[in-house]
């Protein structure tokens, strides 16, 4: 029996087929970057006051700007701190009886103004928008509202939990390219859909469809490419197709300068969606899903096209083509926690995704309520992605995955409680620290998921991938409201909490054994009770301590 795997040493484990999709394939990443962290431009809450329809009449009769006529319909705030006016708070007053003088000045109307009685904003609010418009100004998302804020993203990352099984299972009954091209016309489509949204209800039902589709083709496309190429070259393709989000990252602060309506800024990241049908007529179907499916005809004729491309000759093996993913057990959650070692696996796991995606998007989202520059601030963030990737392929084959996997967690841990302790004053030292943390967590986020397969036996390890990375979509909805809510009470806590869930984080993965060099393991018992001596990395076993038994018994003898 010929196996895929041995097919390709002749068509070409990543040829000029292989490149030419790969290419096409990671274009899908960077409109992901918008959907997944737009709401830093889609969701900016700017400077914003009570309405007083009193105080604008007086307004107009006077000539006074909004900004003016906020000095006398709005309190004032901690004025010995030098704190501005308030946000939701306005004088109880009715103006049209008051004998107004447009000479006054805030300082010799706040003399008389103190006995005034203090009300919450009865009608709506005044925005200094700054040339922008988001969903926030649009449908008064502030004060007792601004937790709604909170929800735009919890129910992009809801969509991303249920999206990856959703079109995971489809991937695995109607094929990968199938459920590629369907959910890319789903995105496109709700995203559409979301530009037109008449209120925040209907907005909120169609960002989580828009997750749905977007986290489950991104998860398409992934498996597409890395069944197309040769086993060695998997890590590289996988690590390069997460780097073109990084290059989404890059591109997203230019789109959101040019667009300031966040209704338009929606139609940019959706309407790439649209054009990646065309993939329809550049892109196959996997042939080791073809051949899981029975269908080696179809398999057979793919893999000829593949090495008609690259310039190679098959043998007539090819004829005789089969699966050779047959799995010797059934794959279940209960496996993932019924032995020890697998349940220590199990949680580190968990634990490091839900982690990663709490402390990424929150250092993401900071950027959006730190103040300065945003789109200078999201821009330098996003450059120091790049090296990310780099270190890891540099690294893990030389020094292994634990030591640079500990070490991203620290330095992510240490860059926040840094950021946080330091003051405002020392803005550059703040970014320059605040870079190395994105930086870490981002090397965090992508060997997470490559450790992730390296710890599960092969009938489980599809399995055990998706339940731990559900993990990170958990910590996508969690991310916001920890964000949000605690930085009203102090704007650095959550990078204190983001420090310390890195740091604990960075202490399990010392729990987990080095794989590098490691053959994967095939069975649960592999895990548990390994043939394999890794010593120093593992604790000393039965067979470990009969190996060094033995060893002595050699020495002495000599």
């Amino acid at each position: 029996m010929t196996t895929f795997d041995d097919i390709l040493e002749e068509a070409g484990k990543f040829g000029r087929s292989q490149k030419r999709i790969f290419c096409l394939l990671c274009l899908v990443s960077m409109p992901f970057a918008g959907v997944y962290v737009g709401i830093v431009f889609q969701g900016f809450t700017p400077e914003h006051w009570c309405h007083d329809p009193g105080m604008s009449q007086i307004s107009e009769r006077c000539g006074w700007t909004p900004l003016e006529a906020r000095q006398f319909s709005v309190p004032r705030v901690n004025v010995s701190a030098g704190a501005g006016h308030s946000q939701c708070e306005m004088y109880d007053k009715d103006w049209n009886n008051t004998a107004f003088i447009c000479d006054d000045t805030e300082d010799g109307f706040s003399n008389i103004s103190d006995g005034f009685p203090i009300a919450n904003c009865k009608y709506g609010w005044e925005y200094d928008y700054g040339g922008r418009k988001s969903f926030v100004t649009e449908f008064d998302l502030v004060c007792a509202n601004d937790w709604l804020v909170d929800m735009f993203q919890a129910a992009v990352n809801a969509g991303f939990l249920f999206g990856s099984i959703v079109v995971g299972y489809l991937a695995d009954r109607f094929g990968r390219k199938m459920s590629f091209l369907m959910s890319n016309i789903f995105n496109g489509v709700i995203g559409i859909l979301m530009a037109i949204s008449p209120n925040y209800v209907s907005l909120l039902v169609f960002r989580f469809l828009h997750g749905l589709g977007v986290k489950g083709g991104w998860v398409a496309g992934y498996v597409l490419i890395t069944e197309l190429v040769g086993v060695e070259y998997r890590r590289t393709v996988g690590i390069i197709y997460q780097m073109f989000f990084s290059i989404g990252l890059l591109i997203l602060p230019l789109i959101a300068y040019l667009i300031t309506d966040w209704r338009w800024l929606q139609v940019a990241f959706s309407a790439p969606y649209l054009i990646f049908l065309a993939y329809y007529w550049f892109i196959p179907e996997s042939p080791r899903w073809l051949l899981s499916q029975k269908n080696s005809r179809q398999a057979v004729k793919i893999t000829k096209k593949i090495a008609k491309e690259n310039r190679r000759i098959l043998s007539n093996n090819i004829e005789t083509l089969k699966d050779e993913n047959v799995e010797a057990a059934t794959a279940s959650f209960v496996d993932l926690i019924r032995t020890p070692k697998m349940r220590k696996h199990t949680f580190i796991l968990m634990f490091n995704w839900f982690t990663s995606a709490v402390v990424y998007q929150g250092l993401v989202m900071r950027l959006g309520i730190q103040g300065g520059n945003v789109y200078v601030d999201f821009l330098i963030s996003a450059v120091v992605e790049f090296p990310a990737a780099l270190l890891i392929l540099f690294t893990i084959d030389r020094i292994g995955r634990r030591l640079p996997f500990v070490t991203a967690n620290v330095t992510s841990g240490l860059a926040c409680f840094i950021v946080a302790l330091t003051p405002e004053g020392m803005f550059w030292f703040k970014t320059a620290v605040a870079c190395v943390g994105r930086l870490g967590i981002t090397m965090t986020f992508e060997l997470v998921a490559f450790v992730n397969t390296e710890l599960y036996p092969t009938f489980i390890r599809n399995l055990g991938v998706s339940v731990c990375s559900a993990l990170s979509d958990v910590g996508g909805m969690v991310a916001p409201f920890l964000l949000y809510r605690l930085s009203g009470i102090w704007l650095e806590l959550p990078l204190v909490i983001f420090g310390v869930v890195s740091f604990i984080a960075g202490i399990l993965v010392l729990m987990l054994p080095e794989t590098r060099g490691l053959p994967l393991p095939q069975t649960i018992d592999d895990i548990e009770f390994p043939d394999r001596w890794d010593f120093p990395f593992r604790p000393l076993g039965f067979s470990s301590i009969c190996f060094w038994r033995l060893f002595l018994i050699h020495i002495y003898k000599s």
